[in-house]
C-alpha cells in the first residue's frame, strides 16, 4: 500500500492511499497499529511527511562510491548519527537555510532511502530484520558542513538537525509493496540538473545490516525512521562546492517510492 498523510478540508489529519493531485482516499486508524481502508474519497488541502518519527537514525559513508569520492576507506562499522525529530519537512514546504549556514554558504543536499520501523525493535538478527520493517519513503538528509567539520568542532548532530533539514514523503511505500530495498535507483536533482544517480545496491551495509547493527542492545521504538546513507554526488565535493541556495529546487527521486520536491529559502 502507498500511504499519505494530509490535512483535510476541514482542517484535520488523515491518512489515505490512491494519491492523485489533491485527492486521497481515506484510510482509518493508526499508521503503527494499523490502518482500515475505506472508500471515501477525501480533499487533500495538504500533504504531510508520512509520518511524525519517535527518533531518526542516520548513516554516513553508507555507499562506496560516495566513500571514494571523499578518499575515505569503507567503514568497518556503520557510521551512526541522529538527528533532532524537529527537523521534519513536509513534501512541498521549504528547506530553510538558518542565518548561521549563510556565511559563507554550506547547506548541502542529500538524497536517501528512509527505512520505517513498525514495531519495537531489540537485538534483531540480520535474518529477522527485515519483519520489523513497516515501510519505506524518500528522505533528503540536509546537512550544514561547516557545522559537520572540523571548522564547526565536528558537530554531526547540529549540522543536521536544524529546523527543515529532514524533508521526508511524498508517500510511504508498505514492506509488502516493495520487497527489495537493495536494488533501487535514487536520484538527487538540483534546479532541474542530476547532482545525484545512485543505486541502493552500492550500500556497505544494506538495510537489513543496520537494523540489526542499530537494535544491538537499543530498543528502535515503532516509527523509528533510519536515513540509510546517500550515494556520490553531493555538493561539497565538486569543484566548486555547490550548496543550497534561496530560490533553488531540490527534488529527490527514489524508485518505486517517488519524487519529493522541495524550495529553498533564506532565514526567516
Amino acid at each position: 500500500m502507498r500511504i499519505v498523510r494530509f490535512i483535510d478540508e476541514d482542517g484535520q489529519q488523515r491518512f489515505g492511499r490512491n494519491f492523485e493531485k489533491d485527492t486521497a482516499t481515506l484510510l482509518v486508524g493508526d499508521l503503527l497499529t494499523g490502518l482500515t481502508e475505506t472508500d471515501k474519497v477525501c480533499h487533500v488541502k495538504k500533504l504531510l511527511a508520512p509520518l511524525v518519527p519517535a527518533a531518526i537514525f542516520g548513516i554516513g559513508l553508507n555507499y562506496h562510491q560516495h566513500a571514494k569520492e571523499i578518499g575515505m576507506e569503507a567503514p568497518k562499522y556503520p557510521v551512526v548519527f541522529m538527528k533532532n525529530p524537529a527537523s521534519i519537512a513536509n513534501p512541498g514546504d521549504p528547506i530553510v537555510l538558518p542565518a548561521t549556514c549563510m556565511d559563507p554558504p554550506e547547506v548541502d543536499y542529500e538524497a536517501e532511502l528512509a527505512v520505517v520501523i513498525g514495531r519495537a525493535a531489540k537485538d534483531v538478527s540480520t535474518a529477522e530484520a527485515m519483519r520489523y520493517v513497516l515501510g519505506y519513503t524518500a528522505a533528503n538528509d540536509v546537512s550544514a558542513r561547516r557545522w559537520q567539520g572540523r571548522r564547526g568542532a565536528g558537530q554531526w548532530v547540529r549540522s543536521k538537525s536544524f529546523d527543515t533539514f529532514c524533508p521526508v514523503g511524498p508517500e510511504l511505500v508498505s514492506a509488502d509493496e516493495l520487497q527489495d530495498p537493495q536494488n533501487l535507483r535514487l536520484t538527487c536533482e538540483l534546479n532541474g540538473e542530476v547532482m545525484q544517480d545512485g543505486n541502493t545496491g552500492d550500500m556497505i551495509f544494506p538495510v537489513a545490516e543496520l537494523i540489526s547493527f542499530l537494535s544491538t542492545g537499543a530498543t528502535l521504538l515503532p516509527g523509528t525512521v533510519i536515513l540509510t546513507g546517500t550515494p556520490s554526488g553531493v555538493g561539497f565535493t565538486r569543484k566548486p562546492p555547490v550548496y543550497l541556495m534561496p530560490g533553488d529546487t531540490v527534488e529527490v527521486a527514489v524508485e518505486g517510492i517517488g519524487t519529493l520536491r522541495n524550495s529553498v529559502q533564506g532565514p526567516e
